[in-house]
């Protein structure tokens, strides 16, 4: 795997993730691969300023512990909530969300993510620019 360290972090970045999903830079360092169940990953998900996921749910919910920097988590149709260092995010199953770093912060979280018949995550449309400076 191609990493790149990151000193203020425990984990190494890992790898960049898809601009697909993902908008600006965020990597992901695996570090619990699928358990032998298949039903859970873990990964270190790090995320430069302004960098963030699309609109997404998770069949099956997800769990966030942040371990760095200044973010933002927000569901559909609700305000924006300032995520740092020690928060934990709980996501329900099959709410619409998304989450990334503040415009003037990294943010890095460790992502716990149940996996169902239907896998761990549905893709949607990318957050809007305008839409992520107004939760700034």
């Amino acid at each position: 795997m191609n990493t790149t360290e990151n000193t203020n972090t425990i984990f190494p970045k890992g790898e960049k993730l898809s601009p697909e999903y993902f908008t600006g830079m965020a990597s992901l360092y695996p570090l619990v691969p699928k358990d032998e169940t298949g039903t859970f990953t873990a990964g270190s998900v790090s995320f430069e300023p302004g960098a963030r996921t699309n609109w997404h749910t998770h069949p099956l919910g997800q769990i966030l512990l942040v371990i760095d920097g200044k973010g933002y988590y927000q569901e559909k149709g609700k305000p924006a909530k300032v995520i740092t260092k020690g928060d934990v995010v709980m996501i329900p199953s099959h709410v619409e969300h998304w989450h990334g770093a503040a415009k003037a912060s990294s943010m890095t979280h460790i992502a716990i993510t149940n996996i169902g018949k239907q896998g761990p995550v549905d893709w949607l449309a990318p957050v809007s620019e305008e839409d992520y400076l107004s939760v700034q």
